[in-house]
Parts: structure tokens; C-alpha cells; sequence
């Protein structure tokens, strides 16, 4: 079911713009802490209220595993101003997710020296704020990390974890014999049935992981039992993070969600003839996750008496996969929108009630992480003139144009540099 044009791979998330409003008011109310100032940026000699913005990818781009990448202080040596603001809005847009939103934001802060809100961190499962219908049921939530934390601050009430269903059903999970029961266990009948799925994140024990989120789909819910014959449509699951790999201190790329989400829908159909489905799919490179951003990203400029729109996106990342293609996605969308809106056609979609006020996301590509020129793996004609290898989740087809970036470049400073002269800005 490849999608292309899908605006997210969503069916669902009622009340978009007003859920998120909230969503942020409610993260400033956990994280408290208020590092912006009212009132025109001062590190900026010509235009008093900036048009563009920054999407900066993390890993790969601004650090690598916990090493600050250097050019990341140059670049916000630039960026910020002498009184530790931002002369230009910044969105720090990740696919990780085994972490709460104010530790990224506090770790960001402490690598960067300045001062990182908490609202301008978007991780890969931020925009499930919005799959309301989902937040009373009673999902099972995978991943590892503060995950009970991150399920709630999501707003989803009810969460079971993997260890916790193995708890109680211990006979589920047998590859490593140390941990097989030594007796069994009475079945139990008491186990309130799940309704739904959250992957948010890679495990720990995939072995464990992957054989139990199949107990749950394939008994609907109940895996204390067995049926005769597995339900479909399967339960609804929300995923988010589909990087198949990314960079950290190792000298090769390691192994993302994206390939246990592989892993996951490989055994479905294998097990079940049928495909793995997806209620919604998020992080790069859905274009859901950048509408996200683009609003967090308004209502920064709002705080900061920023009263231009701003028009011009710039989304720099190291994948090509995740960072570009998403990027490419959005640029390609918000062209769509205003082709649409010139012709008079009114919204034609859910996410389509509120206009973007973007004109254009360009791609910046970085040499700091999973993409190295002429490296194994790298979006490069290959010999022999074959395709080079498709690394993207299987709902997103493979689309050679979307992942060439706008411009390519050395690292993170470099693109702060190019950006600046683009807009005529003094670095």
C-alpha cells in the first residue's frame, strides 16, 4: 500500500490545530521553565522579524550518540544572540523516542549552551497527541525508556507494558531459557483484553517483544487464549519512528525502529498471509510530523513578537530517507496547497482546515551522519546501473526524486551559513 501523497498514513485525529494548542500548553505546565522574551530579537542588524526557520534533525547532525558534533556550537554561535535567544525560530525535529521531551530538551540545552524550551522538541511520537479517539483504551505500549511517561504525556490513560504482560502471562515468552517458567502457571481469566497497539520506540529484547505484540494481534487483544482463527482487521496500531538505521558513535550505522518494524510486519504476513496496517504512522518522513512542526514553529515566533509569517522552511537532517524524502514530502504538499487554494477548491482533506502559512520546506543534506558521499548506502548511483538500495518504510514508495536534497552540504554550520546568505541575513 504505497502512498506517496499520503499526508501521514492517518485515519483519524479529530480537532488537529485545537489538540495541539493544548498539547503544547500542557507540556509547559509539566516542564516548567520560560526562556523566551517578548519582543523583537536583537541579533539581527536589517529585518526585525525573521520569514524562515529552522527543522534540525539531532543525531547526525548535532550530536553523535552524546559527542556535540563542533560545527553544531559554530552554528548556534550564530544563531543565538548575546542575550541566549534565537535570532531566527529553531524546531529540533527527532525520530528518537525512548526519552521524555523535557530530558531531550535539557540535553539539547546542556550540549548547545543555551537555553532549549521543551515545546521546541518534536520526537518521533509527539503528533500521537492527537489520535484522541485512542487515549482510553487500553493499549499495549512498546519501547523502552520512560515509556508509561511518555504513553500518558501523550494522553493515552490506560497503557500496558511488554514486561508487564509477560508478568502475567509468563508462558508467552520462551526463547531464552533462563527465563522460561519452571513450573506453569494457572491460566488466568482476569486480564483485562488490550485494544490497541503503541510501538514508540525500539526494545531492549526484540525476541520478547515481537512475539508478544503477535499474541496480542492475533488473539485480539486476549492472549490468554487461542482462536481459531486470527481477526482481520487486526487491532489498531499507532508506530512511530520508521528509520531503519542511524548514526551514532560506532562507525557504521546502527539499527532503528524501522527495522523492527520490518522485523514485526515480516512475521504478520508470513505467520498470516495478510499486511501488517497501520492506524498512523509517525515521525519522519510523514508529513503530519512537519505540519506539527511548522505550528510549534508559529507559535514560537508569536512568543518572540515575531509578527512576519514565516514562509520559508529549512529542514536539515543527515538521512536521506527520513530527513530529505520528509522534507521533499511537505515542500511537495505545501505546493499542492496553494495550487489548490489558487483554484478556489477549498480544504479537501482533514488536514487541510488550517492552511499551512509555509510556501516551501528545502532539504539540506549534512555529511555528519548516515549519509557519507560514495559511502555503502548512500543515495549514489550504484555500479552496473542499478538501483541503489531503498531503505524507507514499506508504506512509502520508492521515489528517487524526493530523496535529493536541495543542497548538500558539509555539516550544520555550513547550512546555517547557506541559509543566512539565501536570506540575506549577516551571519
Amino acid at each position: 500500500m504505497a502512498v506517496v501523497g499520503s499526508l501521514a498514513l492517518v485515519r483519524g485525529a479529530p480537532g488537529f490545530w485545537r489538540s495541539l494548542l493544548c498539547a503544547a500548553a500542557g507540556l509547559r505546565a509539566r516542564c516548567p521553565g520560560n526562556g523566551y522574551a517578548v519582543g523583537p530579537t536583537l541579533g539581527k542588524t536589517v529585518q526585525s522579524s525573521p520569514t524562515f526557520g529552522f527543522l534540525l534533525d539531532i543525531d547526525g547532525v548535532l550530536v553523535r550518540g552524546h559527542r556535540v558534533i563542533p560545527a553544531a556550537l559554530e552554528a548556534f554561535g550564530r544563531l543565538v544572540n548575546a542575550q541566549g535567544q534565537l535570532r531566527v525560530p529553531v524546531v529540533f525535529v527527532t525520530n528518537a523516542g525512548n526519552v521524555l521531551q523535557c530530558g531531550k530538551a535539557q540535553e539539547l540545552s546542556d550540549l548547545l549552551g543555551f537555553k532549549v524550551e521543551p515545546d521546541q522538541v518534536i520526537l518521533s511520537h509527539s503528533p500521537m497527541r492527537l489520535f484522541s479517539q485512542y487515549h482510553g483504551k487500553r493499549m499495549l505500549v512498546s519501547g523502552q525508556g520512560p515509556l508509561v511517561e511518555n504513553a500518558r504525556a501523550l494522553g493515552f490513560e490506560n497503557v500496558v507494558t511488554v514486561d508487564e504482560l509477560r508478568t502475567a502471562f509468563p508462558v508467552l515468552d520462551m526463547v531464552d531459557l533462563q527465563r522460561r517458567p519452571k513450573t506453569t502457571p494457572l491460566p488466568r481469566n482476569d486480564f483485562p483484553a488490550i485494544e490497541g497497539v503503541l510501538l514508540l520506540g525500539e526494545p531492549v529484547r526484540w525476541e520478547t517483544s515481537l512475539q508478544l505484540i503477535m499474541d496480542v494481534l492475533l488473539s485480539n487483544g486476549n492472549p490468554g487464549t487461542g482462536l481459531v482463527m486470527a481477526p482481520y482487521p487486526h487491532l489498531p496500531i499507532l508506530a512511530s519512528n520508521m528509520d531503519l538505521l542511524w548514526m551514532a558513535e560506532a562507525k557504521m550505522p546502527r539499527f532503528g525502529h524501522g527495522t523492527f518494524l520490518l522485523c514485526l510486519e515480516t512475521i504478520y504476513h508470513k505467520v498470516t498471509g495478510k499486511e501488517l496496517r497501520y492506524e498512523g504512522l509517525m515521525g519522519k518522513p510523514s508529513v503530519l510530523t512537519y505540519q506539527y512542526a511548522e505550528e510549534l514553529m508559529r507559535q514560537q515566533a508569536e512568543r518572540r513578537g515575531w509578527t512576519a509569517p514565516i514562509r520559508k522552511l529549512y529542514a536539515v537532517g543527515d538521512n536521506p530517507m527520513s530527513d530529505v524524502y520528509g522534507a521533499n514530502l511537505f515542500h511537495q504538499h505545501l505546493q499542492t496547497e496553494k495550487c489548490e487554494r489558487a483554484e478556489g477548491l477549498g480544504p479537501g482533506g482533514l488536514w487541510k482546515q488550517w492552511p499551512s502559512a509555509a510556501q516551501s520546506c528545502l532539504s539540506i543534506l549534512v555529511c555528519t551522519g548516515v549519509y557519507r558521499p560514495q559511502a555503502p548506502g548512500a543515495m549514489e548511483p550504484v555500479e552496473g546501473g542499478g538501483k541503489p538500495p531503498f531503505h524507507g518504510h514499506r508504506d512509502f514508495s520508492f521515489s528517487p526524486g524526493l530523496m535529493e536534497a536541495s543542497y548538500i552540504v558539509k555539516d550544520v554550520y555550513e547550512a546555517v551559513r547557506l541559509v543566512f546568505h539565501k536570506e540575506g541575513w549577516v551571519l
